[in-house]
């Protein structure tokens, strides 16, 4: 039997983009539920943080997948992989948090620089993404952009796990090298009252690439399993089902854990960040086999084109769905409720308006804000990125990529 030969690019991955981002929205805004449900409803939904994990594990799978059998640890190799790095995370990056801290300089918002004493300080930290090793900063500048910090690691790691892989057959151990590393500097540097730089054993394990590296090489895994074996199956278990269900036991797991003084989610937890960054990894790993490899209904709706575009657009609305841009949106709906309430009043009317419930407002703006993630993204980030990556930026568009000077094993 032909072994089908696997595709360069997988719609419904980039569906599931848009879901991580949702989830994510909704343990942000899991509030606005509460006193209309079951406290334990709320509890479940504030726990949909696992957005974050899921693009983590995706991230290593999507880099593993491209670069795996394809990397030469030369210069110029080097230079474009960061250069596609670059164009694909730091344009509207920069651009947003150059936002936040203009939206800082008229609002006084302390929100956007912490307690750090130097506004140009922290916007200088939060554009190199150093502000993600610090506890007291990490939710400065974008708050959410704490996980780019993360992500930027493993960008930086992957060719260097890649060769360890591929020349040392070191594969597993690495993680766990990796979490120990991130475990001894927290033993250092917790002592020390510098912003909480690696602060405490939960930041670490929740907010650092050294404690989150497990998900990124669940990810590379399971491109490892395709690349080797390819989309042929010898079972009819249907992973991608099996996976889902999986995704959510891991979320009602957390969600019945107590919460630590101090904390925001049963993730906090240390059988939360167990949970989190380990069992609910390998579950979302089997989901994203089973979009790979079958032919499900949700595949055929991840893979919709519609869905497609809000999984491409999807960054941009991880980045401002929180902050001083949704903010804006909901002044502006508190701005049209008053007026409507006073165009009632002139007119003698009791009716309710349509932005006075907070689960409709909220439905509102989450429609807002997708309708300007896909206009960013249409006008701005596409074309920015397709832009770097055909400039001459760390290497010129026509010099090719040589070979290894140090050749790679298979």
């Amino acid at each position: 039997m032909l072994q089908k030969s696997l595709p360069k690019y997988i719609p419904a991955l980039t569906g599931v983009r848009a879901l991580a981002a949702y989830l994510v929205f909704i343990s942000h805004y899991e509030y606005i539920f509460d006193g209309n449900f079951p406290h334990y409803v709320q509890r479940f939904l504030q726990e949909f943080h696992i957005g974050v994990t899921i693009f983590f594990v995706l991230s290593g799978f999507l880099i593993a997948y491209r670069y795996y059998d394809n990397f030469y640890l030369t210069k110029n190799w080097f230079k474009q992989y960061l250069k596609n790095r670059i164009a694909r995370i730091y344009p509207m990056y920069l651009l947003l948090t150059l936002g936040a801290f203009i939206y800082y300089y008229y609002s006084g918002d302390k929100g956007v620089t912490g307690s750090f004493p130097s506004a140009t300080g922290i916007l200088l930290m939060n554009v190199t993404f150093v502000r993600g090793f610090f506890d007291d900063l990490k939710f400065t500048g974008i708050a959410q952009g704490w996980s780019l910090t993360v992500e930027e690691c493993f960008y930086f790691s992957a060719p260097f796990i890649f060769l360890i892989a591929k020349n040392y057959k070191k594969f597993y151990i690495q993680p766990v090298i990796i979490t120990c590393f991130g475990a001894l500097l927290v033993l250092l540097f917790s002592h020390f009252n510098w912003y909480g730089f690696f602060g405490n054993f939960t930041f670490m394990m929740i907010h650092t690439f050294f404690g989150r590296c497990f998900e990124f090489f669940v990810g590379i895994q399971l491109a490892l399993i395709l690349l080797k074996k390819g989309v042929n199956r010898t079972n009819n278990f249907k992973y991608t089902y099996i996976g889902f269900l999986l995704i959510f036991v891991c979320v009602g797991i957390m969600s019945t854990l107590p919460i630590p003084k101090g904390w925001s989610a049963g993730l906090h937890n240390p059988m939360g960040i167990v949970t989190n960054n380990y069992l609910l990894a390998i579950s979302i790993a089997l989901f994203f086999y089973g979009l790979v490899t079958e032919g499900t209904i949700m595949k055929k709706v991840l893979s919709n084109p519609f869905v497609e575009l809000l999984g491409k657009s999807s960054y941009i609305f991880y980045l401002i769905h929180l902050g001083y841009i949704r903010n804006y949106i909901n002044d502006g709906m508190n701005w049209l409720n008053d007026r409507i309430f006073e165009w009632y009043d002139v007119k003698g009317l009791d009716w309710h308006s349509p932005f006075e419930n907070d689960i409709i407002n909220m439905v509102l703006q989450f429609v807002l804000l997708n309708a300007l993630s896909i206009l960013l993204f249409k006008t701005i980030e596409e074309p920015l990125n397709h832009y770097i990556r055909n400039s001459d930026f760390l290497i010129k568009n026509n010099k090719p990529v040589k070979e290894a000077t140090l050749p790679v094993k298979s």
